[in-house]
């Protein structure tokens, strides 16, 4: 998939819709906290991976001012939340000694 500014920005509204829906989820379950929505994690990983693409989209030159300003709210949002993201699985060959002990829970 070509990186492009319509398919960032259908992500970019997926993501706006999606947060729309949980906010109404949590206030349906008896107005839980958003931080306390099973599905913080999923957002979380959608969020990495929008903000990823818009920052790749930025970093090939074909964004606009207002894409670069969207690129930088979604970057803040995620580094709010990036600690809910799920890790990266990589080789065990490749992981540091520290990113083994916390895949095997050490």
């Amino acid at each position: 998939m070509a990186i492009t500014v319509q398919n960032f920005i259908k992500m970019a509204n997926f993501y706006n819709q999606m947060t729309m829906m949980m906010s109404a989820i949590c206030v349906q379950k008896g107005g839980i906290a958003i931080e306390n929505y099973v599905g913080r994690f999923f957002a979380a990983d959608t969020l990495e991976f929008v903000y990823e693409y818009g920052r790749r989209l930025v970093e090939s030159g074909g964004a606009t001012p207002d894409v670069r300003a969207l690129v930088e709210r979604f970057r803040v949002q995620y580094e709010r939340v990036k600690d809910l993201t799920t890790p990266s699985q990589r080789p065990i060959y490749e992981m540091t000694l520290e990113e083994f002990e916390k895949l095997m829970n050490i």
